[in-house]
This record gives structure tokens, C-alpha cells and sequence, in this order.
């Protein structure tokens, strides 16, 4: 048990790892609105369009978090406004913002001299080397994040699930919809510290993604996406430290192999149960899991 124990005699990997974990579970949660609205690239597109904030923040010594984040909520607020048009669809408006914005980081960086180490971590993640202050941080994009979908979890259910009711009920769809980019764009802003621009958009996708694969309950996904995530976390970090690799790739390595495991065993809709019951089925039948399949679309249902 010592290579259990060894890592956490040591202050750096412990606020790794609680950012880690923080991280995972807000990832996790929003993902699961990210994934059932069709939302997948769009989180890959913020991250990206962070990249200008973060290098104008370093050129101007300040910190590179709140260049971050200025970028990413612009972006996300940008790309809002530009979908609520007639003409322009929202995947057109986040492939327009997002490689625009890319552009222009590209161009910035092309302006600085050398390759700059602390721009390499944020690009790229470093969650071993969080400062106390990126933690203090974190903890309150988690706890924003989560108390504004605990508030707002009713319209976003609806907005996600029956748009047409919502719209009848009188929820303004722009409104919220930009309330969920805004969420977005600060989540982004916590993972990029430990996993960087590169490999965020993965955190938002991937345990949402093993959720559904076991449940069909919007409840249930939303505890396991984030249990899924933080867990991703700490199975990384340990391989991180233990085979002295980077640790943000290894993170969302390890999001990935649950991913498959689950792709394959899954009870309902793994490719190898599946199989066994199509093989024997008088030994595998099991009562339908499906509740709720008001919605063709996702098949999930909302709860209560």
C-alpha cells in the first residue's frame, strides 16, 4: 500500500488532486447537458478560443487565468448572439468564433520570443504544479457552476428535453441558452489549469458519454458523469506521478479507458452484453431499463 499512501505525504499532489476531483465533477455534471444537447464541439471550440486571452494575459504579466476566462466568456456570448440569428446556424457561429479566435492566438504567439515554459503548461495542463491560488479558483468556478444548475436545473432540463414546451411555457431559449454558455466557458477555464486548452473539451464529453451508457435517468447520469470524472482524475494523477509522465494526457487517457470498458460491458447498451444476449437469451433477458421514452431523441428521462 505504500505507493497508495507515498504520493499524499506530498502538498502538491494533494491540491492536484482536489483540483482533480473539482474539476472532474463540474465537468461531469454540465457534460451530461453538453452530450444530450448535441453540444460536443463546442466545448473543443472554447477551449480553443481561450488561446488569445491567455497569451495577451501573458504578455501583459497578468494572470493568464483571468485572460482565460475574459476570452471564453466573450467567445461564448459571442457565438450566442450570433446563432440567434435566422441565417446563421450555432454550429456555423462556434466554427466561425472558434477558428477566428484560434487564428488570432496563433498570430499572437508568433509575436513572442522563444517558447515560453509557463504558456507550454497552460496549453497543455500541469496539475501537479497548481498554485494555491488556481485552487482557491477553481473551487469557486465549482461551486458557481454547480449552484447556478442546481438553481437552473428545471428550465435547463426542459430546454434540453421538449424545446417546443419550453418555448410555450415562456422560457426566453436564448437566454438560458447563453446562461449555459457562460457556464461553459468558466468550466473550461477551471480545466484548462490541470489538463490545458488542448484536452478540456475531453473532461466535458467522455464521462457524460459512460454515463448514458448505463442509465437512462437524467439524475442518475448527472452522479455518475461526475463520479466518472473525478475518479478519472485520481487514476491519472497516480499514473502521473508514478510513471513521471504528463499528467494532464494520462488524465484524460484514463476518462478514456472507463469510456471503453463501459463501451464494451455496459449491461443495456455494451457491445459485449448485447452480443451474450443475442447469443443466449434465455440466460441473459433482463426487464427493460427504459422508463421514460417520451423523447425519441435521447430516450432519457428527465426524473422527477
Amino acid at each position: 500500500m505504500d505507493w497508495l499512501i507515498e504520493p499524499l505525504r506530498y502538498t502538491f499532489f494533494l491540491r492536484g488532486m482536489v483540483v482533480g476531483m473539482l474539476m472532474g465533477l463540474t465537468c461531469g455534471v454540465l457534460g451530461c447537458f453538453v452530450v444530450l444537447r448535441g453540444m460536443a464541439f463546442i466545448g473543443d471550440a472554447l477551449a480553443h478560443a481561450v488561446l488569445p486571452g491567455v497569451v495577451l494575459a501573458y504578455m501583459g504579466g497578468i494572470s493568464m487565468v483571468l485572460g482565460a476566462l475574459g476570452a471564453g466568456l466573450f467567445a461564448a456570448l459571442l457565438i450566442s448572439l450570433i446563432s440567434r440569428t435566422d441565417y446563421i446556424r450555432e454550429d456555423t457561429a462556434i466554427g466561425i468564433v472558434f477558428t477566428g479566435a484560434f487564428a488570432l492566438g496563433i498570430v499572437l504567439l508568433s509575436r513572442m520570443r522563444g517558447y515560453a515554459r509557463d504558456l507550454t503548461h497552460f496549453l497543455f495542463g500541469n496539475i501537479l504544479g497548481i498554485a494555491p491560488s488556481d485552487l482557491l479558483l477553481t473551487g469557486l468556478v465549482t461551486a458557481s457552476v454547480l449552484g447556478a444548475i442546481g438553481l437552473w436545473y428545471r428550465p435547463l432540463m426542459i430546454m434540453t428535453f421538449d424545446p417546443t414546451h419550453a418555448k410555450a411555457i415562456g422560457l426566453r431559449l436564448g437566454r438560458w441558452h447563453a446562461g449555459l454558455m457562460v457556464l461553459l466557458a468558466l468550466t473550461i477555464v477551471s480545466g484548462i489549469q490541470a489538463v490545458g486548452v488542448v484536452l478540456v473539451a475531453a473532461l466535458l464529453v467522455t464521462p457524460a458519454a459512460t454515463a448514458r451508457l448505463l442509465t437512462n435517468r437524467l439524475p442518475t447520469m448527472i452522479g455518475l458523469a461526475a463520479l466518472f470524472g473525478s475518479s478519472s482524475a485520481i487514476l491519472g494523477l497516480y499514473a502521473s506521478y508514478m510513471l513521471s509522465i504528463a499528467s494532464g494526457g494520462v488524465v484524460v487517457l484514463a476518462s478514456t479507458g472507463v469510456f471503453a470498458v463501459v463501451f464494451l460491458l455496459a449491461p443495456t447498451h455494451g457491445i459485449v452484453s448485447r452480443r451474450i444476449r443475442q447469443w443466449w437469451p434465455r440466460f441473459t433477458q433482463t426487464p427493460d431499463v427504459i422508463t421514460n421514452e417520451a423523447n425519441s431523441e435521447t430516450g432519457i428521462d428527465p426524473g422527477d
